[in-house]
């Protein structure tokens, strides 16, 4: 029987259908579970509801079985519905009725909630890391390239002259904005709903504030119905940060896969890092980024499918909100491992150099030609119309000195300053006071 099972048999089926993949997603919330636990039985005692030999002993068999978590030795029995039963049955088990006590002043509501609130603040800062090492590489290939030029493109016609120094560069800026965006998610994660219960406070005296402290979050949801209201748009927000990473590195992709590809030429990889064809020897296909482009294209789609199963669920909990872990869960793998790869693959780049020179490109350097006759008092207007009749009449000449020296130029890349600003995101995080809130927990 479930812990919240009265005399009432609940059909196998009915059971298999509600339970689903509950189970197999609940693993991933185990050591949040124990987290929350631990904070919460600290909260009893300190209002009276848990003395000092049970709490002395909840604590510590909630430490062993963090340690059993953190080794692969836990598991959730068939027989059990979630992660919360199991914790609480094997507790129970191993110290007796103490174990029993531990879920005074919760639900099994906001026990999912603050597991959840835990469990994507850790995500969120395996993301972060991932993006951080992504954009140093990316930092490092714009410095190494800065002065080896390649074609830009406006309609995928080529343009004006750009430079592998600015195309690194743009990627990687683009990194700082999408880490606001996650820093956002974070702020919403970073809120305590422990202690809303099941959306409707408890009679009990809780100090909620106590296990906001205890858990390092930075505050209280403390509105207990917004608390519940939170479940999904916490998620939706979380994935709208997720999806705006992923279409920087759709995007790069993207470029990656053209660039490679024999009518560019711009840029090879190692043929161990690319594929072959069945029947065609020549075959070097770029099928890693070709598979960034989809993985984090799924990923894009992430906030309408969460959208799509909360709209117009009025207030309250219901049981529509189990199966977003289903589709949110998996994509934190599946985001941290294209920014790994695309980071691996990026160590292993080759840049053409001189690709310029080929008289293709030549009108690239129109502009810098019209750029030139300004210079020399022709206003503007005139000098486009007259460069465009030569061009028409096949008298253009190009003229290959790029001179560009403001600010993010190719000259001037300022890449100072986007590692400034990425630096300065990373602080606002304050993943530091996290880590040793949740260290102390664990003492």
């Amino acid at each position: 029987m479930k812990i919240w099972q009265k005399n009432i048999d609940v059909d196998t089926f009915v059971e298999s259908f509600t339970v689903g993949k509950d189970r197999e997603m609940d693993l991933q919330l185990a050591g949040a579970d124990v987290l929350g636990s631990l904070a919460h039985t600290r909260m009893l005692h300190s209002i009276g509801l848990m003395d000092q030999e049970d709490l002395d002993a909840v604590q510590a068999e909630l430490k062993n079985i963090y340690k059993e978590i953190l080794v692969g030795d836990f598991q959730i029995e068939d027989s059990v519905e979630d992660v919360h039963s199991q914790v609480e049955m094997m507790l129970t088990q191993r110290v007796g009725e103490a174990g029993k006590k531990i879920h005074s002043g919760r639900s099994r509501n906001d026990q999912v909630l603050v597991d959840l609130k835990l469990y994507f603040r850790s995500e969120i800062e395996s993301i972060f890391k991932n993006t951080e090492e992504l954009f140093q590489e990316l930092i490092l290939l714009s410095n190494k390239h800065q002065h080896i030029l390649m074609p830009g493109y406006t309609h995928l016609q080529i343009a004006m002259p750009s430079s592998f120094g600015l195309w690194f560069g743009a990627y990687a800026e683009s990194l700082v904005d999408d880490l606001q965006l996650l820093k956002a998610a974070w702020n919403v994660c970073n809120k305590n709903p422990l202690g809303s219960a099941a959306g409707y406070g408890s009679s009990f005296p809780l100090n909620r504030t106590m296990t906001t402290q205890l858990l390092g979050f930075e505050d209280l949801n403390y509105n207990v119905v917004y608390a519940q209201m939170g479940r999904g748009k916490t998620e939706r927000i979380l994935a709208q940060a997720m999806s705006s990473i992923a279409a920087t590195l759709a995007k790069f992709a993207m470029d990656v896969t053209l660039f490679i590809n024999q009518n560019f030429g711009f840029i090879s990889f190692p043929a161990h890092l690319t594929t072959g064809s069945s029947i065609m020897p020549h075959k070097k296909n770029p099928d890693v980024f070709e598979l960034i482009r989809s993985r984090c294209n799924k990923i894009q789609a992430l906030p309408n499918e969460i959208a799509m199963m909360t709209t117009n669920l009025p207030v309250g909990y219901h049981r529509d909100l189990q199966l977003l872990k289903e589709n949110l869960f998996p994509s934190f793998q599946s985001l941290n491992d294209c920014l790994a790869i695309a980071k691996y693959m990026l160590e292993n780049i080759s840049i053409k150099d001189n690709i310029l020179d080929d008289p293709k490109y030549d009108y690239l350097f129109s502009v810098e030609v019209v750029n030139n006759e300004v210079l020399k008092g022709v206003p503007f207007r005139e000098a486009y119309k007259q460069i465009g009749i030569d061009i028409e009449e096949g008298r253009f000449k190009p003229a290959k000195e790029v001179n560009h020296s403001h600010e993010g130029s190719i000259g001037n890349l300022c890449n100072h300053q986007i590692e400034r600003m990425f630096q300065q995101i990373k602080q606002e995080f304050g993943f530091d006071k996290v880590d040793q809130a949740l260290r102390d927990l664990l003492k």
